[in-house]
Formats: C-alpha cells, sequence, structure tokens
C-alpha cells in the first residue's frame, strides 16, 4: 500500500502542485514598473552620457548658432538687396518723370520759338519799305497740311500812320490742277471784308478737293471797284 502511494508520487499520474507566491499582484506590477523606469532611466543616461562623450551634442549646438547667424546675415543681405531695388524703382521712375517733362518743356520752347518767328516776321513786314505808298499786302504765305486742308496767312499795312482807315476785302484765289486738268477755286465764303487804319494780319483753313494739287495761291486787296493790291506765290 504504501509503495503505491509513493509511486503514484513519482510519477506522471501523481496529483499537480502549484507553487504561489504570498506577495499579491498588485505589488507585483508595482515592482515591474519600477524595475523598467529604472532600465529606461539608465538606458537614457547612457545615451545621453555617450553623446558627451563622442561630442555629438556640442557640435550640433556649435552648428545650430551658426545655422542662425547664416540665416541674420542673409537676411540682413536680403534686406539690402530689397532697399536697393526700391531705390533704384524710385530712380528711375523719377527720371521718366523728369525725362516726360523736358520733353513737354521742349515741346513748349519750340512751339514759342514758332511763335517768336512768325511774331518777328510779322513785325519786320512792318517797317515801311522804300517809296511805298497807301495800302499793301506785305506777307502771303500759305501751305498745304494734313488730309487736303491749305492753310494761310496775310498781312495787310498802310505805311502812312496818317492815312484814312481802310475799308474793303480779301479776295483769296487758289490754282492748280485736279485729276490732272487745269482748276481755281475761292474760299466757300468768298471774298472777306475788312477794315483797319495801320495794319492787319488774317489767316484761315480751307478745304481741298480731294486729288487737289495747290499751284498757286493769290490775294488781292479790293477797295470799292479798285484794286489796290496784289501778290501770289507759288507752292
Amino acid at each position: 500500500m504504501r509503495f503505491r502511494l509513493l509511486r503514484r508520487r513519482l510519477t506522471i499520474s501523481a496529483p499537480r502542485m502549484a507553487v504561489r507566491s504570498a506577495m499579491p499582484w498588485p505589488l507585483r506590477w508595482v515592482g515591474v514598473a519600477v524595475v523598467l523606469g529604472f532600465c529606461a532611466a539608465v538606458s537614457l543616461w547612457a545615451f545621453e552620457f555617450g553623446k558627451g562623450i563622442a561630442g555629438l551634442d556640442s557640435g550640433a549646438k556649435e552648428e545650430l548658432v551658426r545655422l542662425r547667424a547664416d540665416a541674420d546675415k542673409l537676411r540682413e543681405e536680403r534686406d539690402k538687396a530689397q532697399s536697393v531695388l526700391n531705390t533704384s524703382a524710385s530712380l528711375i521712375t523719377a527720371e521718366k518723370s523728369a525725362q516726360e517733362r523736358m520733353a513737354s518743356q521742349l515741346k513748349a520752347l519750340e512751339a514759342e520759338n514758332r511763335a517768336l518767328r512768325d511774331d518777328l516776321g510779322f513785325f519786320e513786314k512792318l517797317i515801311p519799305s522804300s517809296g511805298a505808298e497807301g495800302v499793301a499786302i506785305r506777307g502771303l504765305q500759305a501751305e498745304v497740311i494734313g488730309a487736303g486742308q491749305l492753310k494761310w496767312q496775310v498781312l495787310l499795312m498802310q505805311p502812312d500812320k496818317k492815312a484814312p482807315e481802310f475799308r474793303g476785302k480779301l479776295e483769296l484765289s487758289i490754282s492748280g490742277l485736279l485729276n490732272g486738268k487745269p482748276w481755281t477755286m475761292e474760299p466757300p465764303g468768298g471774298a472777306q471784308p475788312l477794315q483797319f487804319r495801320q495794319y492787319r494780319r488774317l489767316e484761315g483753313m480751307i478745304d481741298l478737293p480731294p486729288q487737289a494739287v495747290v499751284k498757286n495761291v493769290s490775294a488781292r486787296l479790293v477797295e470799292g471797284t479798285a484794286t489796290r493790291g496784289v501778290q501770289s506765290i507759288k507752292l
């Protein structure tokens, strides 16, 4: 009987045994957490210690400082370049404005110069010619401008300051070729009435027929039925 009990205990058929710790499971979990935290702290310390020994940490800080300095330098250079660009744009704008003002002033001076030349020629014509008597046509000018227009100008004067007031009319005549044939015309308004005592300057524009070629322009000064002066110019 004893042999059977001993054999049952020593063979596979022996009953199972369970070894249980006297420590409860919450305390076991706390212990595991403490061990893991300690291992993590040791690993972190070893990692930082290794970086310090290898010099990686100091090199990274120096590289970061250098990169920040380079960034500040590049930012400063960019600001300077932007300032130079803005200044250049302002100078270009000012130069363009100055050129436009100069061009406008030049045009105004050219127009004033032409006006002064016209006035000079006008006053030169006012100088009495030797032996001139009575009313006379002193300056007839004409030119074809634009598309089919004739611009004319004439100066009339009486050399004698004590001469009576002239009352008469001015007749203009234009001649040339139209479609290859002889052609003559007068201004649409006909003769222009006028009166003056010392001098008178007249001017105007005349529309020409298409294909007209002006060869000659004549001015005739008429008082009553008498012709007081005639002048013609060729174009």
